[in-house]
């Protein structure tokens, strides 16, 4: 049998984002995976949404939270697949095989799979990779240039995985990957594409907040110097190009989803 996946969905006030992202999950080709869904208390018809699929989805949860990360921390107590994938409210993935593809023919199973991350903006239209090219070996020195590896394109064992330090409101995810990552043995390149992101999130619009707390994720694992020139060569990249340009033959865009998109 292959091995069980918990998908967690965290949403707040977002039904539309909400039913866009659970319309892709549940066409997903995989017999061994298990839906969540956290809403933090939403006000919209965001619970109604859940409740429209609730034969689909294995658990979910409607209540106010203290934030995104104490959400997440919500949806891995609830996991009880042996890998946790993070597709939030708006995202989706790539392609409905992507966990067949990654899992099906193996002996052996590694401990993260990641992969690449396509950008749309808030309409939908495709503007391109993540800017910054992964590595082709990922460890958790990778991301002392930065978040190399998106959330959303990170797949690992439920087993290794701790829990969001809810201290951190907007960077918590760079903590999680970094400690994953350094818990361990074996991270393998999908070569491929597995998330789709929309523009917009809670980083996104909170970006200095997100920064001061990303400054002092990194200080912690990295030191100070290391820190200080990974921001320099940040700032850099903001007069940079934005994305890259899908079609190498590390990340083709699906047919199916490009017919869509």
């Amino acid at each position: 049998m292959l091995p069980s996946v918990s998908i967690i969905t965290v949403v707040y006030n977002a039904a539309d984002d909400l039913r866009l992202t659970l319309e892709n999950l549940l066409k997903i080709h995989y017999d061994n995976l298990e839906l969540i869904v956290i809403d933090g208390g939403s006000t919209d018809g965001t619970r109604g949404v859940i409740e429209e699929h609730s034969v689909e989805i294995s658990h979910w949860l409607s209540e106010p939270d203290e934030g995104i990360y104490d959400a997440m921390n919500k949806g891995l107590k609830m996991a009880s697949g042996d890998y946790v994938w993070f597709i939030n409210a708006g995202d989706t993935v790539c392609d409905e095989y992507v966990l067949e593809n990654i899992f099906k023919g193996r002996e052996q199973y590694a401990d993260v799979y990641y992969g690449e991350t396509l950008i749309l903006s808030k309409d939908g239209e495709i503007k391109g990779l993540r800017r910054k090219k992964l590595p082709r070996r990922l460890t958790w020195h990778s991301l002392k240039s930065g978040m190399v590896v998106c959330h959303q394109s990170f797949i690992a064992m439920r087993d290794i995985v701790p829990m969001y330090d809810t201290k951190y409101r907007y960077a918590a995810d760079i903590d999680w990957v970094i400690e994953t990552l350094r818990r361990s043995k074996k991270i393998e390149y999908t070569h491929t594409i597995l998330s789709v992101f929309r523009e917009g999130g809670v980083s996104t619009s909170h970006r200095k907040e997100s920064l001061i707390e990303r400054f002092r994720i990194m200080r912690h694992y990295y030191g100070l110097f290391r820190t200080l020139i990974s921001h320099v060569v940040f700032v850099a990249e903001l007069f940079g190009p934005k994305y890259r340009k899908p079609g190498t033959k590390t990340a083709v865009i699906p047919p199916s989803f490009e017919a869509k998109a």
